[in-house]
């Protein structure tokens, strides 16, 4: 008789979350505000929205979540019940850099952190966590335009500095950017906000919301590896990762432009991970730029740093498969609204 399927020694089971979907306390302990902080609810037929700032009247139902922020020693505790040998979260950037580019950390956001990762430690819970989960300082994006200016790099290697330091004997398991790849969906006014802090505000056409999007994505990529070399260099020891969303895009049939189309959608939507895990550039994606005219800005010192600053690991979510289908108005898949030329 079989005796079934067994986890490997030291296999991690736990749960995922991010700080914006469940802490609360938005404004508490010195916190700044995120793009997360003005994010409205949605509803059926209503989409979610970035607003100007944070608006009387309008729903934003990360300010109260689940108020860990508050409980977060019960909720734990509940954590251990259920046998979690890991918690996935992140570390809200607002918490330790409220605007985003001030000298000096904010001590009650470093403290909360303290106080949340010996809680999970108490009960054998290892903290698995992420230093972008989509809550980006709002200021970044007001005075700098989020990620499409370099001069964030250093914000975010800062940020990312001062979390491996502080917690380089808490925390082994790191991940940079979540989900990083969503910014495909680059015609999407919420999701790109959210994955880069692109705003467009001055009615950019759609090639240049693709350029200013891989623009963002490639200083992304290039702080997420200056983030690893600094982090390994604090503690050795520390995994540190990248994290995409895993949509795998099939052919909708066997014709040939079909099982093309999918091809070019897939190079197109995981780029981000051969770029993080790999080192470089896919040949396909230089040869796109350079075809397409949308060569970012792209030194001789960034690819060197990528070559250095290559992940421990892929992470993924998996939510769903696709299938596409060639139509000749959209041979190159190009991304419409919030969703792809799925049929």
């Amino acid at each position: 008789m079989s005796e079934g399927i067994q986890m490997p020694k030291g296999f991690l089971w736990g749960g995922a979350v991010a700080a914006h979907q469940l802490e609360g306390g938005w404004n508490e302990g010195g916190k700044g505000v995120s793009i997360a902080d003005v994010m409205t609810a949605g509803a059926k037929g209503v989409a979610r929205r970035v607003t100007d700032s944070v608006e009387d009247g309008e729903n934003y139902p990360n300010h109260e979540a689940i108020d860990f922020y508050h409980h977060y020693k019960d909720d734990i505790k509940m954590f251990a019940e259920m046998g979690f040998k890991c918690f996935r979260t992140s570390i809200a950037w607002t918490r330790i850099f409220p605007n985003g580019d001030e000298t000096e950390p904010n001590e009650a956001g470093l403290k909360f952190y303290d106080d949340m990762f010996d809680e999970c430690l108490k009960y054998g819970i290892e903290p698995v966590i992420t230093l972008s989960h989509f809550e980006m300082p709002y200021h970044l994006v007001t005075e700098y335009g989020g990620w499409r200016n370099r001069k964030v790099i250093d914000f975010f290697v800062k940020f990312a500095t001062v979390c491996f330091k502080r917690y380089k004997d808490k925390v082994k398991y790191w991940m940079t950017f979540n989900e990083i790849n969503n910014q495909t969906t680059f015609t999407n006014d919420f999701s790109i906000a959210t994955d880069s802090g692109l705003i467009f505000r001055n009615n950019e056409s759609e090639a240049e919301r693709e350029a200013l999007m891989y623009q963002a994505s490639h200083y992304e990529v290039v702080a997420s590896a200056l983030a690893v070399k600094i982090g390994h260099k604090i503690n050795p020891d520390f995994e540190i990762g990248n994290m995409v969303n895993f949509t795998p895009v099939y052919p909708a049939s066997s014709d040939p432009k079909d099982i093309l189309l999918a091809e070019k959608a897939m190079q197109r939507r995981y780029w981000w991970a051969d770029v993080q895990a790999l080192g470089e550039y896919p040949v396909g994606m230089e040869a796109y730029f350079k075809n397409h005219d949308l060569r970012p800005d792209i030194t001789a010192e960034d690819r060197v740093v990528l070559r250095e600053g290559t992940v421990d690991y892929v992470g993924f979510s998996y939510y769903n498969s696709m299938t596409v289908k060639y139509s000749d108005d959209n041979p190159e898949f190009k991304f419409v609204g919030d969703r792809e030329a799925v049929k």
